[in-house]
């Protein structure tokens, strides 16, 4: 196969449908911009579950002399029944499972609070004696937080047992629903994109139609045919992917690193190392689809 004769037919057909060629590109590094975006949301996810399910705590809140229910009778919790859950606490049944705990008492509740809606009218409104004095416990495996909440329930003097892994399980199917639907609106653009290269291939090929009849009449193989179109297909595509990639890793440099490190420090981002896995992954699937729909609109042609 003459290696020059093929390029050139390529370059031909990129010159000659250039706007629609255009299009292939805008559409393909939209849709793969929607995956590597999906990719990295996936990665930021993990990585923060890694971070906060790591520093994840169970709280035992104790009874205020507001609280009314089975274990609260409206007083505020005794000094003995502190002592009990400090011995359950202790005990040889919870102590393989606690890597540490804290108290925090009225005083340093209130501390916290004050410094948390520090401006807010609420602050002007609440007493220390309104919050719960709670034992904070650090798990060494998180995932074990059942036996703290069945070892306390109903116990009188504790209000509730709160594993702050469920509030941040519920932030995570959020953004894990986001990054999916971020996966399915690309998923649709790169069917768009693949009907769009489908489109182009079959618009070169009619335009050089007495190229191709010329080519067969002279024994030109299929193979030989179809391969500056499958190019002309993946080289659209490939602009695109690259420019995905590139949009993909500097979403990570000025989003994440340079605006929400700074804004929002309180928790683990993925660094701009990590996004440089997503650009292969993009070119790789723009390069692989635009091939099998550049190969089977060209072989659809042939055989009209």
């Amino acid at each position: 196969m003459r290696v020059g004769l093929v390029l050139g037919e390529v370059w031909n057909g990129l010159r000659r449908n250039l706007s629609v060629v255009i299009s292939v590109i805008l559409v393909t590094f939209v849709s793969l911009t929607f995956v590597g975006t999906a990719i990295l949301m996936q990665l930021q996810v993990q990585q923060m579950k890694t971070f906060w399910y790591d520093r994840a705590q169970v709280a035992v809140y104790l009874c205020t002399e507001f609280d009314q229910s089975a274990t609260c009778s409206g007083e505020d919790v005794s000094e003995e029944q502190i002592a009990a859950v400090e011995d359950a606490l202790n005990s040889d049944v919870l102590a393989p499972y606690i890597d540490d705990y804290f108290f925090v008492d009225h005083e340093q509740a209130y501390e916290e609070f004050t410094e948390q809606f520090a401006g807010n009218p609420i602050v002007d409104i609440t007493r220390a004696e309104q919050l719960n004095q709670t034992y904070w416990l650090k798990l060494d495996d998180p995932s074990e937080s059942a036996i703290i909440q069945e070892t306390f329930a109903g116990i009188p003097g504790v209000q509730s047992v709160s594993d702050q892994r469920s509030l941040l399980d519920r932030i995570f199917l959020f953004l894990g629903v986001a990054s999916y639907t971020a996966v399915t609106i690309a998923g649709l653009m790169l069917v768009a994109a693949m009907l769009l290269i489908s489109t182009t291939i079959r618009l070169s090929a009619f335009s050089r139609r007495r190229e191709i009849g010329i080519m067969r009449l002279v024994g030109a193989s299929n193979r030989f045919i179809q391969t500056p179109f499958v190019l002309e297909g993946v080289i659209a595509a490939l602009v695109g992917a690259v420019l995905a990639g590139a949009a993909s890793v500097g979403i990570v440099k000025f989003f994440v690193q340079d605006f929400l490190v700074a804004e929002v420090p309180f928790t683990s981002y993925i660094t701009v190392e990590q996004s440089l896995v997503v650009p292969p992954i993009l070119v790789l699937v723009g390069v692989v689809l635009s091939g099998i729909a550049a190969k089977i609109a060209i072989t659809r042609y042939l055989r009209v």
